[in-house]
């Protein structure tokens, strides 16, 4: 590629009437902001139940969102007819981020609240399942930590997600549920897929994981020179993501400030 040669990216976001949940398209429109300030062009395309798309053709970048259980029902039988091509995408170290109902279908199976089961792809290995309506859902403000710094962002989930072993977390719960409320992990990641619960939209919040997206987007595509990308004015962003941080902390605080008080 020569310096006169511009950069483009494919993302594609799947189901994007439906796995919307929280704001999750709006980490579409922050690729596609990042992107343009550096001169890079982005192309986005929805794909719905029986569209002719395939991750084989060219694609830089999938992005799924969150939907309650009857929006992952209505999509399941879609995915799993795109399921070999998808897995082959990761396997060939393909950029994916999923997000919460996304994340579980992304896993190996998730079990609804009613207990039905819905076959995941099994691009992480994990399992999820609800233990159902009478138990409280995982909701609130969350920091994890992510290669020594902090991500942020909003979880609203019924299901619990346990990782086999072997696979990888994205992030260390700081504040919050994350995966299930107990282990402390949150998310999973394989080579260049990631799964979380993290909403809000959470790349807006978190500029430095939207860029590991794109960079990685663009050394598959181009190579590594690709991938450098020119520093960005993030303070609006990082703004964001502070004030995010001290929702979460504090409402920690808060609770276990209550906690003491009942055991006083």
């Amino acid at each position: 590629m020569t310096n006169t040669d511009r950069r483009q990216l494919n993302v594609a976001v799947l189901y994007p009437n439906l796995l919307n949940l929280y704001g999750d398209r709006g980490n579409a429109r922050a690729i596609v902001q990042r992107c343009a300030a550096r001169g890079i062009d982005v192309t986005v395309d929805g794909v719905d139940i029986g569209d002719p798309w395939s991750p084989r053709q060219r694609t830089d970048l999938v992005l799924v969102g969150g939907g309650q259980d009857r929006e992952q029902r209505r999509v399941q039988a879609d995915l799993q007819r795109r399921g070999d091509a998808l897995r082959d995408y990761a396997d060939n170290n393909g950029v994916i981020l999923a997000v919460c109902g996304g994340f579980q279908l992304f896993g190996r199976q998730y079990r609804g609240w009613d207990g039905e089961i819905m076959e995941g792809i099994g691009i992480f290995d994990a399992v999820a399942t609800h233990p159902g309506p009478k138990i409280a859902r995982c909701v609130g403000n969350v920091v994890a930590l992510w290669e020594g710094e902090t991500v942020v962002g909003f979880e609203n989930h019924g299901g619990r997600t346990y990782l086999n072993d072997g696979q990888e977390a994205f992030a260390d719960v700081v504040s919050g549920f994350g995966n299930n409320g107990g282990d402390g992990l949150e998310g999973a990641k394989v080579r260049n897929a990631f799964g979380t619960y993290l909403h809000g939209a959470v790349l807006p919040k978190n500029p430095r994981l939207a860029d590991r997206l794109i960079a990685l987007a663009l050394e598959r595509r181009y190579g590594p020179t690709a991938a450098k990308l020119a520093p960005l004015d993030d303070r609006i962003a990082l703004r964001a993501h502070a004030e995010a941080l001290h929702a979460a902390l504090s409402s920690t605080t808060s609770a276990l400030a209550r906690r003491f008080a009942q055991l006083a």
